[in-house]
């Protein structure tokens, strides 16, 4: 969780959700369109409690979030994958729109639901949800960090893979220590190549429960 324990705000909120009982820190999620687990650690779930206060309030300090290996929800996933679903939701949030919030979470994490209850009220925030949730991640610059390639590939089919694409003038990568999957750092020579490769891979199912990812750096 993208978390900076050494902030007041922090410690103030974490101790207001200390006192709460499982039920409730269960609802209060709920509400924000995230599911909890019973199997969960009580303080893991005291801490997505506290991060989703904070970034719904706006007090959550911008800053890179290290992504989970697993999600709770398919709107906590967006929030980790879809740089413009993530910067859509934190313009209401910014906004203090709490309504159009859980609208965007609950259309991320049951569409069709989402469409029958809130498809006449909140007509707008829907279609700007389908959008931010299909639209391609920018490329600001011709390097790229990526992940999902599966690891049997190896570093040479791996950057052949992506040399068709076009001229590669720097490339790194190494095997990931919780999947079976290969993640690392590759330059092309030019932004619009960059921007090739994002749209031929980035989303393809390899087929192992995984997405290829590529993002500019």
């Amino acid at each position: 969780m993208a978390l900076d324990y050494n902030d007041p705000a922090v410690a103030e909120e974490l101790a207001g959700v200390q006192t709460m009982t499982f039920e409730e820190i269960e609802e209060e999620l709920l509400q924000s369109g995230l599911r909890a687990s019973a199997s969960m650690p009580d303080m893991e779930l005291r801490l997505m409690l506290v991060e989703v206060r904070m970034r719904m309030s706006g007090k959550l300090k911008a800053e890179k979030k290290k992504k989970p290996t697993s999600f709770s929800s398919k709107f906590q996933e967006a929030l980790y994958t879809k740089p413009a679903f993530e910067e859509l939701y934190n313009k209401y949030s910014d906004k203090g729109d709490h309504n159009s919030m859980n609208v965007i979470a609950e259309f991320a994490n049951n569409p069709d639901i989402a469409e029958k209850r809130y498809g006449k009220d909140y007509r707008g925030v829907i279609r700007e949800a389908k959008e931010a949730l299909t639209a391609p991640p920018p490329v600001k610059s011709p390097t790229l960090e990526f992940s999902g390639f599966p690891a049997n590939m190896g570093e040479a089919g791996c950057k052949m893979t992506l040399e068709a694409v076009g001229t590669i003038v720097d490339f790194e990568c190494s095997e990931s220590e919780e999947l079976p999957i290969l993640t690392g750092k590759v330059t092309f020579e030019d932004i619009e190549t960059a921007k090739k490769a994002v749209e031929q891979y980035n989303g393809m199912d390899m087929g192992m429960g995984t997405e290829l990812e590529l993002a500019s750096v």
